[in-house]
């Protein structure tokens, strides 16, 4: 993509409204522009990172044999009522429709998802079963101020799993770990976060969250550094202030952001339902329920808050919004055109290049909106380095940079 095309533009400052690193970063960048509290249009260069967020989600739910589908965000009353929950959730987005009916908007689909699948499950041969969707959801939350990782408006992927008994849960809940473990380390953030015991589980104990720890975070953690796990502060006091399993109580207190949650459910939602299945003995047997949520939007803000620095962010390759950040710093036509031959086999070997093209933006407006916007590697074509038959190249994460022969630099990447 040519960035003289590009509509949208770097900015030296936001309103000071945006006290948080991530919405103060991707507003500046261009990634985001704020609607109004806690709601955000996600700008060319945003709704790439997004996207590849949700492809990584995506990927990882159906190595686990996850079903994609995408009900509706908006909801009848009926349903809600039917668990409790209209009244009960205080976040639940309500309004009025024609003929007096009232419905809710998603925020969360427990609720449909339950009564969608009893449609098709009835037998013990029937389960278990796994669908997903990634769906915009909506909640009034009362203190939408942390950028996109608290929004009323924002990207969820929630699973919910279909089991006969608690064994088969145990056994796909423990295969959803890994799952989710595999999706922090290729968004870049598994060494930042810990599997964290929480309160909320309604058959178990404990449910578990995914949290990253960082300064910006909303929750307070207790880290423990011989297993690697943690505990949600809300809880602390029933584990007698020890790690649950090697009982250290020498427990690191941390500020982190919750990425991801995974609860198992029993039969709260398959109850209402009266959602049931026949087992081999011809008798009617309740079905147990487990839910599996990541918000990649929130992903996408807690990236951006562990992996940036005084300049701007620092984005992990396999989410980045391009490969390649290509500046022509040329001035003559023939120089130019060498650029541009450069831009087109980068781009015709499928390498995603974002070229800054701009003729009449300087050097250093160039490199300083480089290092903002965080592409993994910024690549410098000049008429020193045609005459040196060189490029000059220097990854983002790095404060050196490098002169590259040009049939070097083809070789790796044409």
């Amino acid at each position: 993509m040519r960035q003289s095309q590009l509509f949208t533009k770097t900015q030296k400052q936001v309103s000071e409204e945006e006290v948080s690193v991530n919405a103060q970063l991707l507003m500046r960048a261009g990634f985001v522009d704020r609607l109004f509290a806690g709601v955000y249009t996600m700008l060319p260069l945003g709704l790439r990172v997004l996207a590849k967020i949700e492809n990584i989600i995506r990927a990882e739910m159906n190595r686990v044999g996850g079903q994609e589908v995408l009900m509706p965000a908006l909801h009848p009353k009926e349903n809600w009522l039917a668990t409790g929950r209209w009244d009960a959730l205080d976040v639940l987005f309500k309004l009025n429709g024609s003929g007096d009916k009232e419905y809710a908007l998603g925020a969360s689909h427990e609720e449909v998802v339950t009564p969608l699948v009893k449609k098709f499950a009835f037998s013990y041969k029937d389960l278990p079963q796994a669908v997903y969707q990634i769906q915009t959801k909506f909640r009034n939350e009362a203190r939408a101020k942390s950028g996109i990782l608290r929004g009323r408006e924002f990207r969820m992927k929630d699973m919910y799993s279909f089991h006969h008994n608690q064994a088969d849960l145990d056994e796909y809940y423990s295969q959803m770990i890994e799952a989710y473990w595999r999706v922090y380390t290729r968004c870049g953030i598994r060494e930042q976060t810990y599997l964290t015991f929480a309160s909320g589980g309604t058959f178990s104990q404990y449910s578990h969250e995914y949290q990253t720890v960082t300064n910006a975070g909303e929750d307070l953690i207790y880290v423990c550094d011989q297993c690697q796990i943690a505990i949600n502060q809300e809880i602390i006091a029933d584990t007698n202030n020890a790690c649950g399993q090697c009982k250290n109580t020498d427990l690191r207190q941390v500020k982190a952001i919750e990425v991801g949650n995974i609860f198992k459910l029993g039969t709260k939602y398959s109850a209402p339902f009266n959602f049931t299945y026949t087992d081999e003995n011809n008798t009617s047997q309740p079905v147990i329920m487990g839910c599996y949520g990541i918000g990649p939007s929130r992903v996408m803000g807690t990236i951006v808050e562990v992996h940036h620095d005084d300049k701007g962010i620092i984005w992990p390759a396999e989410v980045a919004p391009f490969t390649i950040h290509l500046i022509s710093l040329c001035q003559t036509s023939n120089d130019v055109t060498m650029a541009n031959e450069l831009y087109k086999k980068l781009t015709d070997a499928g390498i995603e290049v974002l070229y800054d093209d701009r003729p009449d933006a300087r050097a250093g407006e160039k490199f300083a909106d480089s290092d903002l916007l965080g592409i993994p590697l910024r690549v410098i074509v000049s008429a020193k380095t045609i005459a040196a038959h060189t490029v000059e190249v220097k990854p983002r994460s790095s404060a050196e940079s490098s002169l590259t022969p040009l049939t070097e630099f083809l070789a790796r990447y044409v």
